[in-house]
């Protein structure tokens, strides 16, 4: 094997066994097989008869987790699933090694043709805004709406905070950072991610934090955790330079569900002045902008996204409101634009 090559994966079968995965009050996990993949599925049940069906896809590192906090806050709004990409959270690697974006998007529309939700109203953050976007590019028939926080869509200009992350997708690069790194602690690493993540990392509860660094010490004994970061980090980067009708833009000005965009003024990782190009590329999109979060919005102000979901539902059933400036507290100004018709 090459310097360059990432070491192979044993088989499903014969991986370790983990620590549980946390379940929040209100939740379950199931494990859902399908063609090629098993997935993880994490859902809550519906406040009421009679609500439309939710899915939340997570973003690169992250898990089904990460919409924990907003899916209880909409209990009574939607029926809410959130579902752990292949080789992350509680979900195995894919038996064909696909970490492509267009990967991803193949396992969520399996899943949900498989479960018959469809359509859905789809939610995704960073590496799963761009898969979200893709999957309702390719099939409006499984998207209601969409709603993408800090969508990975492609940039010209990267910022210089996200080429660390840009980067661990090339060959090579995983096997270095995990070598230079073999002596940090899951504490250390959870303070990095939440840093780099988080518009102000101390807005992050002592319990949450304690959660997060469990969720990595389990992460990390598991020998594929390492290459589906780097694939993932890979086909997100390859996704990015793709032109014509598979180019994420072109994808995105496809796609016909009502759309709401939200992007964090202090995000490291997907550029703020993307929030405007976005808008203009979703045909019928509206824009939340706030200027104190970071790159996991919906996990920082949880409320505000679920306030701008439920807007959005209201504008998809009757479109042509105008937009609007609110305060939220400590969010900062919230900026709501009505970009569609």
């Amino acid at each position: 094997m090459s310097s360059t090559e990432l070491p192979s994966v044993p088989p499903t079968d014969l991986l370790p066994e983990a620590i549980a995965v946390r379940v929040a009050d209100g939740e379950r996990l199931r494990s859902v097989g399908l063609p090629g993949v098993t997935l993880s599925v994490r859902s809550r049940p519906p406040g009421r008869e009679g609500l439309a069906p939710a899915l939340f896809v997570h973003g690169l590192g992250g898990s089904s987790q990460n919409w924990s906090s907003l899916m209880a806050l909409l209990d009574g709004v939607v029926e809410s699933e959130a579902v752990d990409l292949p080789g992350f959270g509680d979900s195995p690697p894919p038996d064909d090694g696909d970490y492509s974006v267009t990967g991803h998007a193949r396992a969520v529309i399996r899943y949900l043709d498989a479960s018959g939700r469809g359509p859905v109203h789809l939610f995704g953050n960073s590496l799963g805004g761009a898969v979200s976007t893709r999957v309702a590019a390719v099939r409006p028939d499984l998207v209601r709406t969409l709603t993408l926080v800090s969508p990975a869509l492609p940039e010209l200009r990267v910022q210089r905070t996200a080429l660390p992350t840009a980067l661990l997708g090339f060959p090579g690069v995983a096997a270095l950072f995990t070598r230079f790194t073999r002596e940090w602690t899951a504490e250390q690493r959870v303070r990095g991610v939440t840093a780099l993540c988080y518009g102000d990392p101390g807005r992050v509860a002592p319990e949450a934090f304690d959660h997060a660094v469990e969720e990595l010490e389990r992460r990390l004994r598991l020998p594929y955790f390492w290459d589906a970061m780097s694939r993932s980090a890979r086909g997100l980067v390859n996704a990015y330079t793709l032109g014509g009708q598979h180019g994420l833009w072109r994808q995105a000005e496809r796609v016909l569900a009502p759309t709401l965009l939200v992007y964090g003024g202090r995000d490291q990782l997907v550029g703020f002045r993307m929030a405007q190009r976005a808008s203009r590329a979703f045909r019928d999109s509206r824009l939340l902008t706030l200027p104190n979060a970071g790159h996991v919005a919906m996990m920082e102000y949880p409320g505000t996204v679920a306030t701008a979901f439920q807007e959005l539902l209201t504008h998809a059933e009757r479109s042509g409101t105008t937009g609007l400036i609110v305060s939220d507290g400590d969010a900062g100004p919230v900026r709501r634009t009505n970009t569609g018709s």
